[in-house]
């Protein structure tokens, strides 16, 4: 089961609640501290090991902010298909005869990276280099 930490700031410290277990709560100085101290009080409470939990973190955040962190967060998962996708493409055009430098130039990067992209492959063997 995912349980969701959310936490508010509270002065200089973030307070967390955990909604699914009613009377879970426990506090962190910052951010990246937040799913650690929640794992460990849910944990506690549950008396199950720490590292069979997951956690989602749900900061409170202003609302000037939160179009930003939406932004960032979609930008990240876009940038992470967009890997993935760039991989798979520098594969199939190798696999299909194209130099490492004409699959660079059709996926707008160096021809380095698609050989870093492409390393350990089973087209890397047979790649051209021209």
């Amino acid at each position: 089961m995912t349980y969701t930490a959310v936490c508010r700031r509270a002065g200089d410290w973030w307070a967390i609640s955990v909604p699914e277990i009613k009377g879970v709560h426990t506090q962190a100085r910052r951010l990246d501290q937040v799913e650690a101290m929640a794992r460990d009080a849910i944990a506690l409470f549950l008396d199950v090991t720490p590292d069979t939990l997951t956690i989602e973190i749900r900061p409170e955040i202003p609302t000037e902010a939160a179009e930003a962190v939406a932004a960032r967060k979609a930008a990240r998962e876009a940038e992470t298909w967009a890997d993935k996708l760039t991989r798979a493409a520098a594969a199939a055009l190798l696999a299909k005869g194209y130099t490492v430098r004409d699959a660079g130039t059709l996926l707008n990067i160096s021809p380095q990276r698609v050989s870093q992209l492409t390393a350990g492959s089973s087209t890397r063997n047979s790649v051209k280099r021209g």
